[in-house]
């Protein structure tokens, strides 16, 4: 028996329809009747019909939710679905097939009907459940453990009671914490990667004028080995004086391509060079015994100095690489 999580649309705003009717049910009405989808390459060809438009990407999860829907979800599965206002998850079983429904609801036209039969409260769950459970997926497969745990409170019991067998490493609210920021930082990596050589420099330039320089950036073309020079009165003339090199590419950069930067330099100036590839052993000797004092910055380390220094950062820069905030109780 598999427990599925079916939203009730954005904020629960459908929640009074599933269990007034007693049904789950999703949207996409676009596609129409999916009674003859049987399978996920017929589901597939329908969304790509209905919006062309979307990336491979959308569509592969659109896709993904609306097969699980229609030829996955079985009668006698159990099911959830959540109430943001009262911190609740409503739970029952599927008593039907697929059913395509419009009149019950335009906009949520596919359903599958369903005995509800009992509640959680949030706050019984153990952290990995509410995490598992925070997901903002439309539709998902809630893990054994998460289940287990669900149907001990059903029954009475704690959620430890519910799969003594099963080795579970506990997880804190810290722990979380620190896990939702670390892919955060790896998805902000990402969308770095993607972005041009000019952006990233755009983007180095702007850090610097967030951390109090002014910037000075070349224009395409020969740039005598600085992309960027920073100082306080952006001309160079005050100290510090900060010559950047921004390479923006897959290849790690070696000691070879430290000497040459660090040949064009002046005595006074500072150093700073940005590689998204990263940076070899050599390179990194080399810079540790250079004349001037030289940073090297990866694009682990570049991350770091955005989110640090994001909302000092202007509007040009941030258009370039847009992030949110996300608040965390502290």
């Amino acid at each position: 028996m598999s427990m599925w999580m079916v939203r009730a649309g954005e904020a629960g705003h459908a929640l009074d329809f599933f269990l007034d009717n007693s049904v789950v049910a999703i949207g996409w009405s676009e596609l129409g009747d999916l009674s003859e989808l049987k399978d996920r390459g017929m589901v597939a060809t329908r969304v790509g019909e209905v919006w062309p438009e979307n990336s491979a990407s959308r569509n592969g999860m659109w896709t993904g939710i609306v097969h699980r829907f229609r030829n996955i979800l079985s009668v006698n599965d159990e099911v959830l679905t959540y109430d943001p206002s009262t911190r609740v998850y409503h739970v029952g079983k599927i008593s039907s097939d697929y059913h395509f429904n419009p009149t019950l609801r335009e906009t949520m036209p596919n359903t599958r009907e369903v005995v509800w039969e009992g509640q959680v409260n949030r706050d019984s769950l153990p952290v990995p459940a509410k995490s598992e459970l925070g997901a903002i997926m439309a539709l998902f497969k809630v893990s054994d453990t998460t289940s287990s745990a669900i149907r001990a409170l059903l029954a009475g019991q704690s959620p430890a009671e519910a799969a003594p067998d099963e080795e579970v490493e506990p997880v804190d609210e810290d722990s979380l914490l620190r896990d939702i920021q670390a892919r955060s930082k790896e998805f902000i990596k990402d969308e770095l990667n993607r972005v041009s050589w000019e952006d990233m420099q755009e983007i180095v330039a702007g850090l610097l004028r967030a951390m109090g320089y002014k910037t000075k950036v070349s224009p395409p073309g020969s740039d005598l080995g600085r992309d960027i020079v920073a100082s306080p009165d952006g001309f160079g003339f005050e100290q510090p004086r900060i010559v950047v090199e921004v390479k923006h590419r897959a290849a790690t950069t070696g000691s070879q391509q430290i000497r040459s930067f660090l040949g064009g330099r002046h005595p006074d100036d500072k150093g700073l060079y940005v590689s998204t590839g990263g940076f070899t052993k050599d390179a990194k000797y080399e810079a540790d015994r250079a004349a001037i004092p030289l940073t090297l910055m990866d694009l682990d380390d570049l991350v770091t100095a955005i989110i640090e220094h994001y909302e000092d950062m202007d509007i040009e820069s941030r258009a370039i690489l847009p992030l949110v905030n996300v608040y965390w109780p502290s």
